[in-house]
């Protein structure tokens, strides 16, 4: 039963390990598709984090229903941003400000995703209890997310 456990284990461990590396592109079709269906994905994210930043300094009263909404989109979008950062793209000529360490480094770009999606997930929480006291600290959560991933992924 032991050496059952342990190859169940090693064999898990090496599938993970397996599913940290980026799959190339097969044609400049495919990575041209890709990168334009994350820079969608990217671009709806911006337009959620957008109100929320604006709630953050002031420039606009705190709204739950909008946090809530926004919080909720935005962390269905960073559940996409896997799958859309899988294909590695470096091997064709594509206009993307993702830097090329993404497909090297996946395992550390998969937790500043996860780390966005936990952000996300906890603002609608925060949004829906109505403390308006965790507002701003769950709203910088996903800022520092975003930046944590920009920080180390995305060209200036």
């Amino acid at each position: 039963m032991m050496k059952k456990a342990i190859a169940v284990f090693i064999c898990t461990a090496m599938l993970s390990t397996f599913s940290v590396f980026a799959e190339p592109a097969k044609s400049a079709k495919q990575a041209k598709d890709v990168t334009e269906y994350r820079q969608a994905i990217l671009k709806l994210v911006k337009s959620n984090v957008g109100e929320l930043g604006a709630m953050n300094k002031g420039a606009i009263p705190f709204n739950a229903e909008t946090m809530q909404t926004n919080s909720l989109r935005i962390e269905q979008l960073s559940l996409m941003l896997g799958d859309y950062f899988a294909t590695d793209t470096t091997g064709f000529d594509v206009d993307t400000a993702a830097l090329d360490k993404i497909w090297g480094n996946q395992a550390d770009f998969k937790d500043k995703i996860n780390a966005l999606t936990a952000a996300a997930s906890n603002l609608n929480k925060v949004a829906k209890e109505g403390d308006t006291t965790q507002f701003k600290p769950a709203i910088g959560q996903v800022f520092k997310s975003c930046k944590g991933c920009h920080d180390n992924y995305k060209e200036d």
